[in-house]
């Protein structure tokens, strides 16, 4: 699938994270999300959900991104976890662009 590269690179990007656990598909709701970030010291816990937008359909690839985390209860887990504040992003990447929506 063509949302792995870009998966691929947020993870990278968020292992150095200091203080961040970060999941990659892990188990959350009703399926597996993208990824996932508890900040443990800031009850603060992240999810995002990464889609190809093709054609450069960023805005439905962002909006079908937002569905996914609400509709499968994404945020669960980290409620389950502590996390207070549930941070949720839609990410539509084509190319060598990306547009991101926060939920």
């Amino acid at each position: 699938m063509k949302e792995n590269f870009y998966h691929g690179i947020l993870l990278g990007l968020f292992a150095g994270m200091n203080n961040w656990r970060v999941k990659s598909n892990a188990e959350a709701g009703e399926g597996y999300s993208d990824i996932s970030i508890e900040i443990d010291d800031k009850e603060i816990g992240i999810i995002i959900e990464v889609k190809y937008a093709e054609k450069a359909a960023f805005d439905s690839a962002c909006k079908e991104a937002l569905e996914q985390i609400q509709n499968r209860n994404y945020e669960e887990l980290l409620i389950d976890d502590g996390m207070t504040v549930i941070r949720k992003y839609g990410i539509a990447c084509y190319k060598k662009r990306c547009k991101v929506i926060a939920g």
